[in-house]
């Protein structure tokens, strides 16, 4: 079986790290890590995850910004994608799930969880 590559983009270092090794305690799951939507650009077109897992809240290119790039990008628009957010009203997650994300992962996140929940956005898509 293919392992399941997920990208998880999120500017704070702390935060990559405990969502990396929380993923990968799943054993069909390989992750990579990005700082910033510009990196994620980088790497995504090239790597293509199965699942892009992606902050709402970065400098510079913010993650709706960020999703708005992977979809205009033929190599990459298929590619569903969750936020992590801390913003989890419920006009909010229409506004994110609008924007074209398959769903919406709360900040803080549990890390003994992340990786059934990101399987099950990939049952979904």
């Amino acid at each position: 079986m293919n392992k399941l590559r997920i990208l998880y983009v999120d500017d704070e270092a702390d935060i990559r790290e405990i969502a990396s090794m929380s993923l990968s305690l799943d054993g069909d799951i390989e992750v990579r890590a990005c700082a910033s939507g510009s990196e994620a650009l980088q790497v995504a077109p090239t790597w293509q995850p199965s699942l892009i897992l992606l902050d709402v809240m970065m400098p510079g290119m913010d993650g709706p910004e960020t999703l708005a790039s992977l979809k205009a990008d033929p190599r990459t628009a298929a590619i569903p994608a969750v936020f992590i957010t801390a913003r989890t009203q419920s006009y909010e997650i229409e506004r994110f799930l609008s924007l074209g994300a398959v769903g919406v992962i709360a900040k803080p996140f549990d890390p003994m969880t992340l990786a059934g929940q990101a399987r099950q956005y990939l049952r979904g898509s």
